[in-house]
């Protein structure tokens, strides 16, 4: 698979960067605090799952005190909607505590401290990193480790190797929103079992051998359609309604003269 070239890097996160002007996940959370329980719930399971549970835990519990206070069985309860459920309900416990006990009740802004937490893996504390602190990390699921894979913007075997390979390939005015450009991406666009690849925005450099139909479709007119693109969203749009029939001159009026 031929790398990319410093230039056409550039220009993937550019088409993906104004397709998606404001990069921002799509959990929805109030605080660090609560953030940090949204990504631990959202392991294996999907954002609009969580979004669904949250809210009620969040009116309840939007720190760690108010967490612990609730107890293991009450989070599992609010949060059983979710896989996993009773096992992320215990993290969220125990994180809780230790995040009273040994960091004043704030999240650490620190990779190494938010990995010690229960439930918190590195993808969890790059997403707490980037989204709550404004870091450039770049978190790898299983969406961006597609990308970076199918795509040969990165190509790993590991998700730790791919995140290596964003990171040394992103530029730097790229980095902070990049695990949302490509998370999405990978989510709405370049999806598991059949990426959409007649819209997508950066069809034509894609290293991808197999894209969906049409396959047929030119370089070129790929290339010019992913120009033509702008702020426009990837997924979703709607198709322009046909204007309603217009009366016949015969009609108006209540007919024949």
């Amino acid at each position: 698979m031929r790398r990319f070239s410093k230039r056409e890097v550039a220009e993937f996160y550019r088409r993906l960067s104004a397709s998606r002007p404001i990069p921002r996940t799509e959990l929805e959370f109030i605080n660090p605090f609560t953030l940090l329980v949204a990504v631990v719930l959202s392991a294996q399971a999907t954002d609009v799952g969580v979004n669904r549970a949250t809210p009620a835990l969040f009116a309840l519990a939007d720190t760690p005190g108010k967490m612990l206070a609730l107890g293991e069985e009450r989070v599992a309860q609010l949060v059983r909607t979710i896989g996993l459920y009773r096992t992320k309900a215990r993290n969220i416990i125990a994180l809780s505590r230790m995040l009273i006990d040994e960091h004043a009740s704030t999240v650490p802004r620190d990779r190494e401290r938010l990995e010690k937490l229960p439930g918190v893996g590195r993808k969890t504390a790059n997403v707490v990193l980037n989204v709550a602190f404004g870091e450039p990390t770049i978190a790898v699921d299983t969406h961006i480790f597609r990308v970076g894979n199918r795509t040969g913007l990165a190509p790993g075997k590991t998700p730790l190797a791919v995140e290596l390979g964003l990171e040394a390939v992103t530029p730097a005015g790229y980095k902070h929103g990049a695990h949302h450009w490509l998370i999405l991406h990978g989510r709405y666009v370049c999806k598991a079992r059949k990426p959409d690849c007649p819209v997508c925005a950066v069809a034509d450099l894609c290293r991808y051998g197999a894209k969906t139909a049409p396959a047929e479709m030119p370089a070129a007119m790929i290339a010019a359609r992913a120009e033509a693109r702008t702020a426009e969203p990837l997924v979703g749009a709607t198709k322009p309604r046909k204007p309603p029939p217009q009366p016949s001159p015969a009609s108006e009026g209540g007919g024949k003269p």
